[in-house]
């Protein structure tokens, strides 16, 4: 696993088609439109697409909602993405719409609420799925909100048909891990240097955003902020848990 991160494959299994999901709402109760909050003079979602955007991937996809949509438009052009709306209460099926429509065949899924999503770890995740060929695989142990999910469309196409549950609807991938014996599973954790799982830097609440605040203040120069520039920021300081 140290060596995880150099292992970076052509793309997540020669001869598929592989897309960058972000995964994106605007209608967010608990902090609304917090992906268009403003860090260092951007969107949160815009620092999302740009440490996604050199991934070795065929298509880059901003995956939201149609009253969403015409908002985040002109930053999926900036950051280099296409916007495809779909429904809006059931993502799960979003996503099922949107690989039919883009006919990728293996899905990166990463969420617009996480502005430090770590290039790193997501090359790590495609090069386990290019290793193993699973329907699901990630790595875990990272700060909560640095990581990615790397799926197989035919997978969750099957679990938008398999299961009736709210929350799978809703969440997208639960489905498929909370079913190991009917999904291939990788799942391995992150290089010891990179393991802070209590560490929270997602985007969910105000106390979030003025974290993530105080951080882009201290790191960003105009670049994604590494996850090794962040573990060794935080690692000085007190870190809210997840």
């Amino acid at each position: 696993m140290d060596n995880l991160a150099t292992c970076v494959p052509d793309r997540a299994r020669p001869g598929e088609e592989t897309a960058v999901f972000l995964q994106v709402r605007l209608a967010s109760t608990r902090l609304p439109r917090k992906a268009l909050l403003l860090l260092s003079g951007k969107p949160v979602v815009l620092h999302a697409m740009e440490a996604l955007r050199a991934l070795p991937v065929d298509q880059f996809w901003l995956v939201t909602d149609e009253e969403s949509a015409p908002l985040l438009e002109p930053w999926a052009r900036e950051g280099g993405f296409r916007v495809f709306a779909g429904d809006a209460r059931d993502v799960l099926l979003r996503f099922c719409q949107a690989a039919g429509h883009s006919g990728a065949e293996v899905i990166l899924r990463a969420t617009g609420d996480n502005p430090l999503v770590s290039r790193d770890v997501a090359l790590g995740a495609l090069s386990l799925f290019s290793r193993m060929s699973p329907d699901y695989a990630a790595l875990r142990g990272s700060p909560l909100g640095t990581g990615v999910e790397v799926i197989r469309a035919t997978a969750l196409e099957d679990l938008r048909r398999f299961s009736s549950s709210p929350g799978h609807h809703e969440h997208v991938t639960p489905g498929l891990y909370e079913n190991p014996h009917r999904y291939r599973l990788a799942i391995e954790e992150v290089p010891q240097p990179w393991q802070a799982p209590s560490w929270r830097v997602t985007l969910d609440t105000p106390e979030d955003y003025q974290v993530l605040q105080a951080l882009y203040s201290e790191l960003y120069r105009g670049s994604p902020v590494t996850l090794e520039e962040l573990l060794a920021f935080g690692r000085n300081r007190v870190w809210r848990s997840a």
